[in-house]
């Protein structure tokens, strides 16, 4: 079988995919043990406590976050936080064209950074949905007992559609990553240089083209596939 050398870019560094599926893990804890105690169909869940203790451990990954991402690769953490809330004159051509994007065309859409403009946004509602989770979070658990009915009831709404706001944004994420075959990135840490090229052109301008940066890589180019009954008509024809 013939083979192609395959340039891959490195996207994300192992702290910074280590901190993405802890976080990834204890959202989708928190959100499943929370529906179990308000969504009927879940309430078996919440039979004998186990749910209250899972959702407070994952609460602890999750708080904590952060923190192990400021300690693995604080450089990133800040590169990624700063990003998030800064725009430029292309990202606001880029969000006009986001219908087409939506629908996996890019080809129309400006060059972007090392984050998209889509991910701005993403990657910014999820850091203050992340602090509103958090704050509420603390507060119902804490100091339930000193908030008052009016807290209580304050504390719970910004709770609950905190994590809605959240659980949208992470439909939206597996979403986009199945759509453009993004998943390698958060699993290897590399994407294709035709990936980086189509999302993050600018970014993929600004580093290094040299491992462990940018490698190459022999892959066997696929066959064809053949219709059944093809070859025959084909010698027929012939």
């Amino acid at each position: 079988m013939a083979k192609q050398t395959v340039r891959w870019v490195l996207r994300y560094r192992p702290g910074q995919r280590v901190v993405h599926w802890l976080h990834a893990g204890a959202f989708f804890v928190l959100l499943i043990t929370g529906l179990a105690l308000i969504w009927p169909p879940l309430s078996f869940l919440a039979a004998g406590g186990l749910s209250r203790l899972l959702h407070r451990v994952a609460a602890v990954i999750f708080l904590l976050t952060p923190v192990l991402y400021a300690l693995l690769d604080f450089r990133g953490l800040r590169d990624l936080v700063r990003d998030s809330f800064t725009y430029t004159r292309e990202d606001l051509e880029w969000l006009k064209g986001f219908p087409g994007y939506f629908l996996g065309r890019t080809s129309h859409l400006p060059p972007q950074g090392r984050i998209n403009a889509g991910q701005k946004i993403h990657h910014a509602l999820t850091i203050i949905a992340y602090f509103a989770i958090s704050g509420s979070g603390l507060a119902l658990w804490l100091g339930k007992g000193s908030l008052g009915p009016i807290g209580l009831l304050a504390a719970t709404l910004v709770h609950d559609v905190s994590m809605a706001v959240m659980a949208i944004l992470t439909v939206g994420h597996i979403y986009f990553t199945f759509v453009y075959d993004a998943l390698p990135a958060m699993t290897t840490g590399y994407v294709s240089e035709e990936y980086a090229r189509m999302e993050h052109a600018m970014w993929l301008a600004s580093i290094p083209q040299e491992p462990p940066y940018v490698i190459e890589v022999q892959e066997e180019i696929p066959e064809p596939r053949r219709v059944p009954g093809a070859r025959a008509e084909e010698e027929a024809v012939g």
